[in-house]
């Protein structure tokens, strides 16, 4: 199929290269010129597990990017996956959604033929069909459900295993009040479909829309009550790990997500779980469980400063930070929860030096203050102390020789000889 995607961020740029690698046709709308240009070369503008190479193998036969709107008029369909960024109550900023939709359709104004567009980004219930479909009518002049149809396709790819989770997911939620929209997407998904384990969900659009963040909703709070759990599990002296490993075997509750730590972070589960809350009061209901949810969350790089502190005076110490992106695999900084643990130790009077493999250059800016190691073990060279904040596999194999104190408190439970240490401290074990 021949297909655009109006975008070209984390699910933009991955939507399209992995829909490239099952044989469509793609082109990238994006009015960033460097993204373009970096597309069009054969390099991914994002650090992603898998991108690399198939944005190589793919751009200038059947991947190639533009600022040009008009290129969706040769296209079959167009995927809407630009962002929707947090207004400071919580609540979705749409103005570049709206912004989009407004090209879209003024493009699409001079394409006579069927086109389906299908909105990917996540977006509160009704969003698709009160906000941007009367603005792809308005600026197209052709009424949604004559030759202009309209769904919804949320996706859910974690930072990391972006690609392996767009070409091996659990479902495929299709949300259409047309067959023919729908059929559109069965036909585009076909290949990942067929696959053995992938569910295809078809549903209206606006139990699509909920679905994405009902999905992220739950996995939020469980890791929350994973953490709440270990809290008091290390209250009673006990290794949380073992006791929700043995949880984990009953089959209603499942092992998944049941690594108790420092929390989550990045783009997804803080927006969505903010933006749920925000939508749920202004429909006049309060959502104190997802209230409680986010607190508990917020509570954890404190408690792992606070455990520091225990072991080290803070003020005048130099503290190593190992990790600042919010998971390993990926350079995403947004809500790490390794920026908490920065802040909270310069609070405190401490004197911060981070590591991290790839992320370093995402944070520099917003912290110039902090010095930034290359490498772990420069890292904890002269450090008193030292945290652990993302799982980086190489962390399994730190050496802590050059430290001026062997103190290490580990938020994420990274494989180490503790044996080389004069004190090590697990979060929540």
């Amino acid at each position: 199929m021949h297909v655009s995607i109006v975008g070209s961020g984390y699910v933009g740029t991955t939507v399209a290269a992995c829909l490239a690698d099952l044989g469509h046709d793609v082109v990238n709308v994006e009015i960033d010129a460097e993204t373009v240009e970096t597309i069009n070369a054969g390099e991914a503008p994002i650090h992603e597990s898998g991108l690399e190479e198939r944005i190589a193998e793919h751009a200038g036969t059947n991947l190639r990017a533009t600022t040009d709107y008009a290129a969706v008029r040769e296209t079959d369909v167009t995927f809407l996956c630009l962002p929707t960024p947090q207004a400071d109550d919580g609540s979705l900023d749409l103005a570049i959604m709206q912004a989009g939709s407004e090209s879209l359709g003024r493009a699409l104004a001079e394409k006579d033929d069927d086109h389906l567009v299908v909105v990917k980004s996540t977006v509160l219930p009704g969003t698709t069909q009160d906000v941007v479909g009367p603005i792809l009518e308005t600026e197209s002049g052709t009424r949604i459900g004559d030759s202009l149809e309209l769904a919804m396709n949320p996706e859910f790819l974690r930072m990391g295993t972006a690609v392996e989770d767009f070409l091996e997911p659990d479902k495929v939620v299709v949300g259409a009040t047309s067959e023919g929209a729908a059929a559109t997407l069965r036909e585009l998904y076909a290949p990942i479909v067929a696959r053995e384990g992938t569910n295809l969900v078809e549903t209206d659009i606006r139990e699509a829309e909920l679905i994405k963040y009902a999905n992220n909703a739950f996995l939020a709070s469980k890791v929350s009550l994973v953490n709440e759990l270990g809290n008091i599990a290390t209250e009673y002296g006990a290794d949380a790990y073992e006791v929700l490993a043995a949880v984990g075997l009953d089959d209603r509750i499942s092992e998944r997500f049941m690594r108790s730590g420092l929390g989550w972070g990045g783009s997804c589960f803080p927006k969505d779980v903010d933006a749920l809350r925000a939508g749920a009061r202004a429909q006049g209901y309060d959502p104190e469980l997802l209230d409680a949810v986010v607190a508990v969350n917020d509570a954890q790089p404190r408690r792992l400063v606070d455990l520091l502190a225990e072991h080290v005076p803070l003020e005048g110490a130099r503290i190593a930070v190992l990790g600042l992106s919010f998971k390993p695999g990926t350079d995403d900084i947004r809500k790490s929860r390794a920026l908490d643990v920065i802040e909270s130790l310069q609070d405190r009077g401490a004197t911060v030096v981070a590591y991290d493999p790839v992320a370093i250059e995402n944070v520099r800016p917003a912290y110039p203050d902090v010095e930034y190691a290359e490498s772990a073990v420069d890292a904890l060279e002269g450090a008193d102390g030292a945290v652990v904040a993302t799982d980086w596999p190489e962390f399994d194999d730190l050496s802590f020789e050059g430290m001026a104190r062997r103190i290490l408190v580990d938020g994420r439970r990274i494989d180490v000889d503790t044996d080389e240490l004069d004190v090590y401290e697990g979060l929540t074990w």
